[in-house]
């Protein structure tokens, strides 16, 4: 057998291999994205959540939280009787109760309000795909993105060619959105992270020292659901792209990438940059 027989065989097979590994991820991992990015209540709706939540009164975090309520109250009543003895300044009474049973009812109340909140965020985002399906009458999803990327590059066995600029293009594309879904699912867990400590959050705003608490949580808890807005009108433009610009579409994928950046450096909040965070995490242990 010739040496360049032997290097086409090599070939051949690595573009099997590869175009049989973008086809998997195309058809079975791609579908989640939207369920990832596009969040609502549904994120917090199962029993074992609602264990944890302790949506009964009597077990969970709230339970929790009530009694860090409870203790601070008496905490103020005991501060309260002696600063009459010591001088000390103590915020007057009708003040504190007027607090007190503001942020009771919030705490609470509080995973209806999350309830509340995520659906409105929904909702906005929604209104944006349907603006953007009105406009380009298609649906402003992750499943049409990948079917609009299919039909620009191909992926057929007997087709695709990982050496080639189309193939290329086709790696970096599968990469970037097997990235995306990594960064939407670690945001999708630290979202729910947020709503299980929104109790906690709240309590914070009972004493002024801890204000920046509840300022740093809201600030990055809004920033992660505001990215979801922000997706969706990056989809639009990517939908709305000539499909034979093919550096732009790679533009497009690098700008749902850093999304979470963007956001990031305008309102604040945390990092799911799953890239990122394994470099620095890399980087660590180099030093």
């Amino acid at each position: 057998m010739e040496k360049t027989e032997i290097v086409n065989i090599i070939i051949e097979t690595i573009n099997s291999l590869f175009s049989n590994l973008f086809s998997s991820i195309d058809n079975n991992v791609y579908a989640s994205l939207d369920n990832f990015t596009f969040v609502n209540g549904e994120i917090i709706d199962n029993s074992f959540f609602e264990k944890i939540l302790g949506a009964n009164g009597k077990s969970g975090i709230l339970y929790l939280t009530d009694a860090l309520f409870l203790g601070i109250i008496i905490y103020y009543s005991i501060r309260y009787f002696y600063s009459s003895f010591s001088g000390i300044n103590v915020e007057k009474p009708p003040q504190f109760i007027f607090r007190m049973i503001i942020l009771g009812i919030f705490i609470n109340s509080s995973y209806f309000l999350c309830d509340i909140f995520l659906e409105i965020n929904y909702l906005v985002s929604c209104s944006i795909q349907e603006i953007g399906k009105t406009i380009l009458g298609v649906n402003i999803t992750f499943s049409t993105l990948i079917q609009s990327l299919n039909s620009v590059v191909s992926i057929g066995e007997n087709s695709f060619d990982l050496f080639s600029f189309d193939g290329i293009i086709k790696g970096f594309v599968s990469v970037g959105l097997l990235n995306l879904l990594f960064s939407y699912s670690l945001r999708y867990i630290i979202i729910q992270a947020f709503i299980l400590t929104t109790p906690l959050a709240l309590l914070s705003l009972m004493n002024s020292s801890t204000y920046w608490i509840f300022k740093s949580w809201f600030k990055s808890f809004f920033s992660l659901l505001f990215l979801q807005n922000f997706i969706a009108f990056i989809l639009i433009i990517m939908l709305s792209i000539d499909s034979s610009n093919q550096l732009l579409l790679i533009g497009s994928i690098y700008a749902l990438i850093k999304a979470n950046s963007f956001v990031r450096e305008i309102l604040g909040g945390v990092s799911v940059d799953v890239s990122s965070n394994v470099s620095s995490i890399i980087s660590s242990f180099k030093s």
